[in-house]
């Protein structure tokens, strides 16, 4: 196991919200196109109770230099689900830079894949009613909830449309439309209900006032129960979407968004307020801070957060300014929620090769 940076250690004591108890899966394709090896979309496994990565599987039907992107990745029992998503196609133009890397979207994806975690075995599932990708995605009560995103590759506007899988019937549902059509954004799943927060709005509605539009900065809240979508105005109060929201002992977290994924800090939701705060001690003296002047110059590839008990677990990965050949610096730094925050960091790994987050990452709790 990496040894920490910080004196003190993640908690051993053995309940249920130990860290040796869980496992976060990643999914990651190449960077830059390869015609000796095919890197598609491949899921790694990282055990935080020994700092330790290893590659699981690889996402089938996935042919040289295509990456499946714009998709969600949920955990339900022992269940891995892959749901939508862009099919694109990496290339390199003739005469130029290896690092001149080229896309063209060729198809959004309807399709639902299973991968059995215990088996290693993979199946497919009744796909969507809609087809869709850069869309919100939350698990609740066993059920998996998605909507917005965009259905067509030209598209300029997002979706209002939203479903629920019931994985025990293999069944999607046509859920009520949201007010509002939206992608980029994030779900989460919080004290009951569904939030989808966030995102990019149809341009030239009826809330824009100059640069700024409300319905990015709102959320839709989806109640079960009755079987409706409520708007919640400035609940993000930002133009730009999130990266990611998180729920720790029952409060939502947030470090950034998906431009700038790591701000420098963490912040918590005040419901009674509909505002954001920094977490005290949330600022660290780490290599997430990749702008400090004591650290060599750091290219920032991914950042995704994994919940785990009361620890926010970043995964990050980075690429020293000026490498010539392709490594990736994998860094996990751990802050505990609880009493007024703390940090500690893992010793980082060095790997060969480029590799890009495909989504963020999902938790699964193993079962003896």
């Amino acid at each position: 196991m990496g040894s920490l940076t910080s004196s003190s250690r993640l908690s051993g004591h053995q309940d249920e919200d130990s860290p040796q108890y869980y496992r976060v899966y990643a999914s990651f394709s190449a960077k830059f196109p390869s015609s000796d090896i095919n890197r598609s979309n491949w899921i790694e496994c990282y055990n935080p109770s020994n700092n330790t990565w290893h590659q699981v599987t690889t996402i089938p039907g996935l042919v040289e230099n295509h990456v499946l992107k714009g998709f969600a990745m949920v955990i339900v029992g022992d269940f891995i689900y892959i749901i939508g998503g862009v099919l694109c196609y990496k290339y390199v133009l003739e005469g130029h830079d290896r690092a001149d890397v080229s896309e063209v979207d060729l198809e959004v994806y309807q399709s639902v894949l299973r991968y059995n975690i215990r088996d290693d075995t993979w199946s497919k599932c009744t796909p969507l009613k809609v087809p869709r990708f850069d869309f919100a995605c939350t698990v609740n009560g066993n059920k998996i909830y998605v909507a917005g995103g965009k259905c067509t590759i030209n598209s300029v506007r997002g979706v209002s449309s939203s479903e629920v899988y019931d994985p025990a019937l293999d069944q999607w549902k046509l859920l009520p439309d949201m007010s509002t059509s939206r992608y980029k954004c994030v779900s989460v799943t919080w004290q009951g209900r569904i939030y989808v927060v966030g995102g990019f709005t149809e341009s030239g509605s009826i809330d824009t006032q100059g640069p700024f539009s409300m319905a990015r900065s709102s959320a839709e809240v989806y109640d079960t129960m009755n079987n409706k979508w409520d708007f919640l105005p400035r609940m993000w109060d930002l133009d730009v979407p999130p990266n990611q929201i998180v729920v720790v002992g029952e409060k939502l977290f947030s470090s950034g968004d998906c431009y700038k994924k790591w701000k420098g800090f963490i912040e918590k939701y005040d419901r009674e307020l509909n505002m954001w705060n920094v977490v005290d001690g949330s600022s660290p003296t780490s290599m997430l801070d990749v702008t400090s002047p004591q650290y060599a110059p750091m290219e920032q590839l991914y950042l995704t957060i994994a919940p785990i008990g009361t620890y926010l677990y970043f995964l990050a990965g980075y690429r020293m300014a000026g490498e010539t050949t392709s490594r990736i610096r994998s860094e996990v730094h751990v802050f505990d929620v609880r009493f007024g925050g703390e940090w500690m960091s893992f010793e980082p790994m060095v790997e060969n090769g480029d590799k890009e987050l495909s989504c963020h990452c999902a938790i699964y709790k193993r079962r003896n």
